[in-house]
């Protein structure tokens, strides 16, 4: 097993290098051009910057044992595909019982956008976000140990 990240703009990877520091997990963090990352722990992948680059760039390193961790929805659909396990950075486990309607979701806000219209942006990060992002992932890691 492994940890792969889509790291651009992932506000939790500290707490997956601190977590997986102490079970020994190998984590790779995946980063396009435009970002800089040293952790002193992870593999860091950088790719071109370009559209879905690091996406497909973590789907060529992904296996069914792995653990994912990205905001994209068709990211994490993608990973369901393969059978791994995939949260976001706020704790939400994707499954096959929820990406459905998240993507359908994500259509429907990027329709209204292509429109002209505004959607709403994500919540300011609290503590609380961190806290059940720790929890979830713990969770997930000691599901395959």
């Amino acid at each position: 097993m492994k940890i792969l990240v889509d790291a651009d703009a992932c506000p939790v990877k500290q707490i997956i290098v601190d977590f997986a520091r102490r079970r020994g997990i190998p984590v790779t963090m995946l980063i396009d051009t435009a970002h800089e990352l040293d952790d002193g722990y992870s593999t860091i992948i950088t790719v071109d910057k370009g559209a879905d680059s690091v996406d497909y760039a973590l789907m060529g390193l992904l296996a069914r044992e792995d653990i994912v961790v990205t905001q994209d929805f068709g990211l994490a659909a993608m990973v369901l595909g393969k059978g791994a396990k995939v949260l976001n950075q706020n704790g939400l486990v994707y499954t096959n019982d929820n990406i459905e309607r998240l993507l359908f979701e994500r259509h429907l806000s990027q329709k209204v956008r292509r429109g002209g219209g505004r959607t709403k942006g994500p919540a300011k990060r609290t503590k609380e976000d961190d806290e059940k992002f720790a929890e979830e992932f713990e969770a997930l890691l000691s599901g395959f140990k």
